[in-house]
């Protein structure tokens, strides 16, 4: 599977990972908050993620 250079990626639960190495596959992502500020990084989520 051919992966974006662009998108590294360690969440290989995901369907849009790449199965040979730590990037994903999709031509974008979209990441989103769930605060109504994001201060840190758990406050953030990659909401392209779907499960395998």
């Amino acid at each position: 599977m051919k992966h974006n250079n662009s998108i590294a990626c360690r969440v290989d639960e995901c369907k849009f990972h790449c199965k040979d190495d730590d990037y994903c596959t999709l031509d974008q992502i979209l990441v989103a908050k769930h605060e109504p500020v994001a201060k840190t990084v758990e406050c953030t989520d990659c909401a392209s993620f779907e499960k395998k």
